[in-house]
């Protein structure tokens, strides 16, 4: 008598990244340290440098944390963002503890902010360009980052205080997309589907390249 074998459909198994996406991480980490230096460009505490410690700690330490692991995920956007504006709170912060001190007086001080934040405005503009690649929400965080670099670079080369109130707030609205964009990867990673809206990417893929990239740093719809 013969044997038939079984020929039910089994569910296809689901593949499992080798770690979870840091790029929720990574993205908070910088919201927050954002928010609380652009809080005091703002005008808006009163108290000391709180934003100091989160610069160097969440800021710098976690966020390049989350660039080595997007290196593992072979996520060549992620690793370079996250590990360069985790590299640039951990240099700012040290900045402000080792080298702002030996100023001669605050318009130094200015001028190499200045400098700085036009080096990181130069960095950020092709990030800018290429995160058209990725979704709608990781530009708009590069697209305010880039208009408050500029701000404030203006702002310190010329010591007013106005322009550099007016870094803060944009600085303030860069912190809640870059929250909104982490958050909406915490969710659509835990639900493995769209939940929070992230937009499509600005496709300028060649005729037969569908899809989105591999290790792409958020979800896209």
């Amino acid at each position: 008598m013969a044997v038939t074998a079984d020929t039910a459909t089994l569910p296809e198994a689901r593949a499992v990244p080798p770690v979870a996406d840091p790029a929720p991480l990574g993205l908070a980490a910088f919201a927050l340290t954002t928010f609380l230096l652009s809080a005091k460009n703002a005008q808006w505490t009163h108290g000391t440098d709180a934003w100091l410690g989160y610069a160097l700690a969440y800021g710098g330490l976690i966020q390049l944390l989350a660039g080595m692991w997007e290196f593992r995920n072979r996520n060549v956007f992620g690793s370079t963002a996250f590990s360069t504006y985790g590299g640039f709170w951990i240099g700012l912060g040290l900045y402000v503890l080792l080298v702002a001190p030996t100023a001669k007086g605050a318009s130094q001080i200015n001028d190499d902010l200045g400098w700085i934040l036009v080096a990181f405005a130069i960095f950020n503009f092709y990030m800018l360009l290429w995160s058209t690649q990725v979704n709608w929400a990781v530009f708009g965080v590069f697209a305010t980052l880039q208009a408050t670099e500029i701000i404030l670079a203006i702002g310190n080369f010329n010591n007013n205080i106005n322009t550099l109130k007016i870094g803060g707030y944009v600085g303030v609205a860069t912190a809640i997309v870059a929250w909104y964009t982490s958050a909406a990867g915490v969710i659509n990673g835990m639900r493995g589907q769209p939940f929070l809206p992230v937009g499509k990417a600005m496709s300028f893929a060649h005729a037969g390249e569908t899809g989105p990239r591999v290790g792409s740093p958020l979800p896209r719809t």
